[in-house]
């Protein structure tokens, strides 16, 4: 557009943006949470080598960590122990959707909370179906009260495949389950930067 002797030039429509993965709960460790009793702390374990882009950590038996890291080379199940390294771990915190296996969540993210873990950066918290069908509200409600604690929560459905001991490619997958993988992977790498600073 010229105006007299200037040219003034069109607005750019701006490109939009993908919006920021926003976390939905606390993002690092906090100054006055103490750590749970020393038997409801789960073990570490120092780690060398080839360093996974993220660690499914289980806090409790069953939990679903090596399922997990079955569908993705550039992640390693953590043998329900906190990985340490040299250089930092990102962790994604994996439990069954039934009572016990949040309680033991809510446990190992108090425990991250408590900075007693130099390091470990805890990306969020893979709630994964431990029976078909919508989950109770009794159940859910719990979730949300354990996600609080965490920067992100997924509910990964049941896959009943895996029931039977079948391995699943990550493209055999229900396309609700690739979608929370694929936003597992967004938060990890927005952990990563965080540590990097």
């Amino acid at each position: 557009m010229t105006l007299g002797a200037e040219t003034l030039d069109e607005p750019v429509p701006a490109t939009p943006e993908e919006p920021p993965f926003t976390p939905t709960g606390a993002t690092r460790p906090q100054l006055s949470v103490p750590q749970p009793d020393q038997a409801n702390r789960l073990p570490r374990r120092n780690v060398t080598g080839r360093e996974p882009e993220v660690w499914w950590l289980g806090v409790h038996g069953g939990a679903g960590e090596t399922s997990l890291a079955r569908l993705d080379r550039n992640s390693r199940a953590a043998d329900h122990h906190w990985p340490l390294t040299a250089i930092g771990s990102v962790v994604v915190l994996v439990a069954r959707s039934n009572i016990p296996g949040l309680a033991a969540a809510r446990l190992a993210a108090r425990e991250w909370a408590s900075r007693s873990l130099p390091g470990i950066q805890v990306a969020g918290l893979m709630v994964m179906a431990d029976a078909p069908g919508r989950l109770p509200k009794e159940i859910r409600d719990f979730s949300r009260i354990v996600g609080g604690g965490v920067p992100h929560v997924w509910h990964f459905p049941w896959v009943d495949g895996w029931r039977y001991g079948h391995d699943l490619a990550p493209e055999e997958l229900p396309k609700e389950a690739r979608t929370i993988l694929e936003q597992v992977q967004h938060a990890v790498t927005a952990t990563a930067a965080l540590t990097a600073k």
